[in-house]
């Protein structure tokens, strides 16, 4: 499947970049294979338009925000947080509602979430952006820990991320144990978002972790109760032995279809004196260096067809099979035929009376 060309995953809600970059200048990103510009107008709403002049198609990132007008660098049209043109100084006499009559360029759904911008490029969106319950929840804190680009696909990483039998192999050097390459067995229950993922894993205690679980075993269990929403967030939610709770929120926006930005914090009901927040990013960011090693080696163009025999599958593979069932639905649902690259086959649809 090619991310990037499929516009029914366009309709779901996907953070880009963290709130803070979104100040006085305004940013330059790339989204489903669309250039965007954020800004933040000086009364401080966020703004998400194309990244577009409508006179002359300069970039409107290269230009600069003046009050609640993003001013191109070219000519100088001033335009409103809802993409209309408000100003164009070579006509003085023009008011904003002619000049807004004339020009406008696309505005797209933006919220400020999780110390995240994200966009919805559709004005009907799928589904609203999750709700994380540990935020905000007493005893609980919010640790941001990353978001950077990754040269694979959404699909892979959600796979991943959901993929027991990996531990042993790419993560050994973490947490996984590399003596037992039998995963743990595992639940899933369909829901209207994705599915509800539940295991107990039993892993490694290396030194590190040791002080941020207060834990002074060699091994401990994950008890991991995780949620997969489509198409492509993660909350990892881990609650050890000693009732310690790790949870990881994981999104994988599409910049193309190559290409995802990676973004991902965590929540803890411990204190910054028990566990620094540094130290747990570093032990966090260790694991998933692992994973991007590993996935960037991969076809970034997933086959959702199961029994097309481009790639062989074996019984832990459960939870990313059911994805790409039901990203093979979610097309179908919507009249979509899945994007493949030249002399692949797309996966053949099924009836609209068996999904």
């Amino acid at each position: 499947m090619l991310q990037a060309q499929q516009p029914v995953l366009q309709r779901f809600w996907n953070p880009l970049v963290p709130s803070v970059d979104v100040g006085a200048r305004p940013l330059a990103v790339r989204y489903f294979g669309q250039d965007l510009v954020l800004w933040r107008s000086a009364s401080g709403a966020i703004s998400a338009l194309e990244d577009r002049c409508q006179h002359r198609t300069a970039k409107l990132s290269a230009g600069w925000v003046d009050g609640d007008a993003l001013v191109c660098a070219y000519h100088g049209w001033n335009y409103g947080i809802d993409g209309k043109c408000v100003k164009i100084p070579q006509q003085p006499e023009l008011p904003a509602q002619v000049c807004g009559a004339r020009a406008k360029t696309r505005r797209f759904a933006a919220q400020d979430r999780y110390g995240y911008v994200w966009v919805c490029l559709s004005d009907q969106p799928l589904a609203d952006i999750p709700e994380f319950e540990e935020d905000g929840a007493q005893g609980f804190r919010r640790i941001p820990q990353f978001h950077e680009v990754w040269k694979t696909s959404g699909l892979r990483l959600m796979e991943n991320s959901f993929d027991n039998a990996h531990f042993s192999f790419v993560h050994r050097t973490s947490f996984g144990q590399g003596h037992q390459p039998i995963p743990a067995s595992l639940k899933l229950t369909p829901t209207d978002y994705g599915f509800l993922f539940e295991t107990k894993a039993p892993v490694n205690n290396p030194p590190e972790q040791k002080k941020l679980l207060g834990m002074a075993e060699d091994e401990t269990l994950r008890h991991m109760r995780n949620k997969w929403y489509m198409p492509f967030i993660r909350k990892l939610h881990i609650t050890y032995p000693n009732g310690l709770v790790h949870a990881i929120v994981t999104c994988a926006t599409p910049i193309d279809d190559a290409s995802i930005q990676v973004c991902q914090w965590a929540y803890r009901n411990d204190t910054e004196t028990q566990a620094p927040a540094a130290d747990v990013v570093a032990f966090d960011r260790q694991v998933t260096q692992e994973d991007k090693g590993v996935l960037e080696t991969t076809d970034w163009d997933t086959p959702l067809d199961l029994a097309s025999g481009e790639e062989k599958h074996m019984p832990t593979d459960q939870p990313g099979m059911m994805m790409r069932k039901r990203l093979l639905e979610l097309l179908n649902q919507h009249g979509e035929e899945e994007a493949r690259l030249p002399g692949r086959t797309p996966a053949r649809m099924p009836s609209r009376q068996a999904v």
